[in-house]
Order: structure tokens, then C-alpha cells, then sequence
């Protein structure tokens, strides 16, 4: 390791060695990254606690009532045709049934937006909380290049 004093030709080194600067600087930064407490971000969740005792047989498989709208216009309430009155009475009936059965609604591709819009309304007005869509899956290749069924 070879180190200057400064020129040969007797003059003192103006310039200042910055090596033993640098040196301690890298210690210190060291340092403080060691020192620095881990930042923990943690969120807690309160799971919920298995039961361990199972529900009786009846309410492993709910009821569930089915909806169907037709291309003809027909509303099908688990393929029994109805009218709209008939759908208004049969949504108030399952609201008392404990549990409330599932109410899953299908139109089919070709039925009337207008009738679907009527009979979400009604479904809507009856108070219903359990409800789904179910059968979109069919479409799921419609609208993608070269998709069709």
C-alpha cells in the first residue's frame, strides 16, 4: 500500500486526504442501520372461533328458491311459471321461514331487460337479504375475440 506525501519535488500535499473521512462515515451509517428498531407493521383480525359443535342436519343444506326469467317473458319460480302478484306473496312467505332460504335469480340470455328490471324492484321492495345472481357463468366467453359457446 503505497502512499503519497505529495509531490517529488519537496512542496507540501495541499489537498486533504478524505480516505480516513469516508472511512468513518460508513462506520457511523453502519451504526445507525443496526441501531434502527425493525418496523413492525403488523394489522390485527379477530377470527372467528370453529364451533365445535356442527349445525343440525337442516340448516347444512338451506332451501333455496330459484328464479328464472324466460326469452318468452314468463317468470319461473323453481320452474313453476308465476305472475308478479305471485312473486310478491311467495318472497314475503320465505321472509319468515328461519333460516330465510337463498333467493337466486337467473335470467335467461335472450329475457327481457324490462322484466328483469321489474322483478329485481320487486325483489328489491320485498326486503329479501339473501340474494344472488347464479348462471353468469355462462357468458363468460361472450365478448371475448373469438369466444362464443
Amino acid at each position: 500500500m503505497a502512499m503519497s506525501g505529495g509531490k517529488d519535488d519537496g512542496s507540501p500535499m495541499m489537498e486533504m486526504n478524505t480516505t480516513p473521512l469516508i472511512d468513518v462515515m460508513l462506520v457511523l451509517l453502519i451504526m445507525f442501520i443496526i441501531t434502527i428498531p425493525v418496523a413492525t407493521h403488523s394489522v390485527d383480525i379477530d377470527l372467528p372461533q370453529p364451533n365445535p359443535n356442527p349445525p343440525p342436519e337442516d340448516q347444512i343444506d338451506p332451501i333455496k328458491n330459484k328464479i328464472v326469467l324466460t326469452a318468452e317473458g314468463q317468470i319461473l319460480w323453481n320452474a313453476d311459471p308465476i305472475d308478479q302478484g305471485e312473486l310478491v306473496r311467495n318472497l314475503n312467505a320465505t321472509k319468515t321461514i328461519v333460516p330465510e332460504p337463498e333467493l337466486q335469480f337467473e335470467p335467461e340470455s335472450a329475457a327481457s331487460y324490462d322484466l328483469s328490471a321489474k322483478v329485481l324492484n320487486i325483489i328489491k321492495a320485498s326486503g329479501v337479504t339473501k340474494f344472488g345472481f347464479v348462471g353468469n357463468e355462462k357468458y363468460r366467453s361472450f365478448g371475448k375475440a373469438g369466444g362464443s359457446q
